[in-house]
C-alpha cells in the first residue's frame, strides 16, 4: 500500500515548514498523497487545484487562524478537518468542534496517534460514499423533518435544506434509528462511528448541543432530543422511515 498514494488527497496547513514536512513525509509512505500549505490564502490555493479528502489544520496560523479557516471550510464543504494546536485547553477544544471540526489532536503529537485520527476521519468520509451509492436507501420523516439517509440531505418543514457536518448526520442517523430509546453518550459515540475519533469527553454534548440549535424551535428548552439526567439522551419524535 504504502508508495501508492491511493488512499486520499491529505492538505497540512501550518507555518511551521517543519511539521509540514514530517508529517507529509510520514503520511505520504503510509500511502497517502499529501499537499502542504502555511496560511489560509495556500490552503484555498491547493483546494482550488485538486479536490481534498482531508485538512489537517494548525490552530495558531499567520492572517486568518485555523477556526476561521474550519468554519469557512465547512461552510463550503463536508471535507475531514483535523484541528492541530499547541494550547491544550478544552475551551480551544469545544471551540474546534463547535466550528466543525471532526477532531483535535494537541501539540506535541505522536505520527502513529495522527495516522489514527486520519483514518478514523476519512473512514466516515468513506462511509458517507458508500451510503450515496447504495441503491436504495430510506427517507426519514420526523416532526414534519425530512432526512435522506443516503444523500444526507435535511429539509427542515418549512422545505429549507439545513447544512449538517459528518459528526451531525451520524449522530441524527444515530437517534433516528434509535427513536425513544434513552441513548447513553458510549452507545452514541459507538452508534455515530465516533469511537476512533479520540478522547473528547464532551464530544456527545456538542454535537447535541449543535443538533438542537438547527432542530429546536428553542435550543434551551428541547423537545425532540432531551437530555436524560445521569444517562444521556432520548429522541423523542415518532420517526416514520418511506
Amino acid at each position: 500500500m504504502a508508495g501508492k498514494h491511493d488512499n486520499g488527497h491529505i492538505l497540512i496547513v501550518d507555518d511551521q515548514r517543519e511539521i509540514c514536512d514530517l508529517v507529509q513525509e510520514y503520511l505520504s509512505s503510509e500511502g497517502y498523497r499529501v499537499s502542504t500549505a502555511h496560511d489560509g490564502a495556500g490552503m484555498r490555493r491547493v483546494i482550488a487545484q485538486d479536490p481534498v479528502d482531508l485538512v489537517i489544520l494548525d490552530l495558531m496560523l499567520p492572517g486568518e487562524d485555523g477556526l476561521t479557516l474550519a468554519r469557512s471550510l465547512r461552510e463550503e464543504s463536508s471535507v475531514g478537518i483535523i484541528i492541530l494546536t499547541g494550547r491544550g485547553e478544552t475551551v480551544d477544544r469545544i471551540i474546534g468542534l463547535e466550528m466543525g471540526a471532526d477532531d483535535y489532536l494537541p501539540k506535541p503529537f505522536h505520527l502513529r496517534e495522527l495516522l489514527a485520527r486520519v483514518k478514523s476521519v476519512l473512514r466516515r468520509a468513506s462511509t458517507r460514499s458508500a451510503d450515496r451509492q447504495a441503491a436504495s436507501r430510506p427517507r426519514a420523516r420526523f416532526a414534519g423533518w425530512n432526512l435522506d439517509l443516503s444523500t444526507r440531505e435535511l429539509l427542515s418543514p418549512s422545505g429549507e435544506e439545513v447544512r449538517l457536518t459528518t459528526g451531525e448526520f451520524d449522530l441524527l442517523a444515530a437517534f433516528v434509528n434509535n427513536a425513544n430509546q434513552v441513548l447513553t453518550r458510549d452507545r452514541l459515540l459507538d452508534l455515530a462511528r465516533n469511537r476512533e475519533a479520540g478522547p473528547f469527553d464532551r464530544t456527545i454534548d456538542v454535537q447535541v448541543g449543535r443538533l438542537r440549535r438547527k432542530l429546536e424551535d428553542d435550543p434551551q428548552r428541547p423537545t425532540m432530543i432531551k437530555t436524560v439526567r445521569g444517562s444521556g439522551y432520548i429522541f423523542t419524535p415518532s420517526v416514520e422511515v418511506t
